[in-house]
């Protein structure tokens, strides 16, 4: 394959001669980010120990050392399969992620005999399996990296990832309480030893759904039938995949019992929808059916009970905790005093009394960590998460095709909207749900997933930034059609 020829350099070559160096430069700037990052997770460490044992071992280096050898090891990874991506991206997932490590360290030593704090192993308890399952996480992203060389060749699965997203969505709600029942949410399979969070893994294969299907359909959905209040609103006829994604967030609701996940899903569907189409009669139409079918379940779970019952119960602790704080309000109560507690600058690493808070390593980690760093801490790590998404939708804008610009925005909404929904429900901005913050909570289900979503966007990031020359302009063209206008501009055409 050859690209047309041309005579000499031109201005437009030199200049992607120049953006080539650029991006590939960035690769270095991404590495002292990275150890940026490993060295405040390490003074983080040193600063626990200090306050919980009156000392710092000559071991506390050691949890940040295992983390930034295997981030280090992304990092190589990235540099050779995708040299053009964010470079901003694993840095800041990896503070977050070493952060999580080290405070379910501190909750280890915490909750350990005085006397044998200092001799506690640094891949003992809680800690040292998180650190175990993000070492699995991050080989799991390194290898979509290498298998998944262009985001677009996920879309050939499309159909078959919605099935799939579906049955990983439902199966919780089948199965016994025994076994899938936790805080009183269906959103597990708990078999002995093993358990897993079905649904983290269900919100990636319904995004490339979601992208895909509204690629093939985005003309037909922006087809406006009236216009009220200076809103183009769709026709009625069209309204049949909103209503069916809207009809599957309530059985979630109500089967599995929990707001969080119902919003999560239908939210990236609506959100990825309005990406597709640029209306904002979207946006209206599905905070109208949430919202409606939420204050339905409310009304029914007060009148009928049965499935609803549970959707109510929480409502109404969210309405009034300190109702029984020793008893149903418990957790929120607590949860609302380590806020407080912690105050503008916390009480320090290892300050804090995070053992009080039940689920302090899973739900209510954020809360954990609020006392001990303080509303000032916590606006940090906010900001980061803010800088994630930030960089998903600028790859969301840069890419070339359609399809990753739906997907790269879906993804990175919905992580957004997922610290939203834990964060709101501690802070009791809405009810309480069972979702776990991104890469702080301790389990394997939601950091492998969470990183799988990373690694997309470093991928769909890479596709972004890379020049269009040589194979890349080909890479540009959508399979089996002509080169897609993009703001009006043909892609390059390649000449076999």
């Amino acid at each position: 394959m050859t690209v047309a020829a041309t005579p000499a350099p031109s201005p437009a070559t030199a200049g992607e001669q120049s953006g080539v160096r650029l991006a590939r430069s960035r690769r270095n700037a991404e590495l002292s980010l990275l150890l940026l990052a490993m060295v405040l997770v390490a003074a983080y460490g040193a600063t626990v120990e200090a306050n919980l044992l009156d000392t710092v071992t000559p071991d506390f280096w050691m949890p940040a050392a295992a983390l930034g050898a295997v981030f280090l090891g992304l990092h190589l990874v990235i540099r050779f399969l995708a040299p053009f991506a964010d470079p901003a991206l694993l840095p800041a997932v990896a503070l977050l992620n070493g952060l999580g490590v080290g405070f379910l360290r501190r909750i280890d030593l915490g909750e350990a005999p005085v006397a044998d704090r200092e001799e506690l192993a640094v891949f003992a308890g809680i800690g040292g399996r998180q650190l175990a399952w993000t070492l699995g996480a991050v080989i799991l992203a390194a290898s979509l990296l290498a298998i998944m060389r262009d985001h677009r060749s996920i879309s050939r699965y499309a159909y078959t990832l919605g099935l799939a997203g579906i049955v990983l969505v439902m199966l919780p709600a089948v199965l016994p309480a025994s076994i899938s029942e936790r805080n009183g949410a269906k959103l597990w399979i708990d078999l002995g030893a093993f358990s897993i969070q079905p649904g983290e893994f269900a919100k990636l294969a319904l995004l490339v759904f979601f992208a895909y299907y509204l690629v093939r359909k985005r003309e037909v959905l922006s087809l406006a039938s009236r216009r009220f209040l200076g809103i183009d609103f769709p026709r009625g006829r069209d309204l049949g995949p909103v209503v069916g994604v809207w009809l599957v967030s309530l059985l979630v609701l109500v089967f599995e019992k929990d707001l969080g996940t119902s919003l999560l899903y239908f939210g990236m569907f609506v959100v990825t929808l309005y990406i597709a189409t640029e209306r904002v009669s979207w946006l209206l139409i599905g905070l109208v059916l949430f919202f409606g079918g939420a204050y339905l379940a409310y009304v029914l779970g007060s009148t009928v009970g049965g499935p609803f019952a549970n959707f109510y119960l929480r409502a109404e602790i969210w309405l009034d905790p300190f109702a029984d704080p020793t008893d149903k309000g418990y957790q929120l109560v607590q949860g609302l005093l380590a806020l407080g507690t912690g105050g503008l600058f916390g009480a320090g690493p290892g300050g804090g009394q995070p053992d009080i808070l039940p689920e302090v390593q899973n739900d209510f980690i954020f809360a954990g960590i609020g006392e001990e760093l303080g509303l000032f801490g916590l606006s940090a790590l906010l900001v980061v998460y803010l800088l994630i998404v930030e960089r998903g939708l600028r790859a969301a804008l840069a890419v070339r095709d359609s399809f990753g610009k739906l997907l790269a925005g879906g993804l990175a909404f919905t992580l957004g909207l997922q610290v939203f929904v834990i964060v709101g429900g501690i802070s009791k901005l809405i009810p309480l749900t069972g979702q776990t913050t991104p890469f702080l909570s301790a389990g394997g289900s939601s950091l492998m997933a969470n990183w799988l979503l990373i690694g997309v966007l470093l991928r769909v990031s890479d596709g972004a930034r890379r020049p269009l020359t040589g194979g890349a302009a080909k890479a540009a063209r959508p399979a089996g059609g002509p080169p897609e206008q993009i703001h009006g501009a043909p892609t390059e055409v390649i000449k076999p």
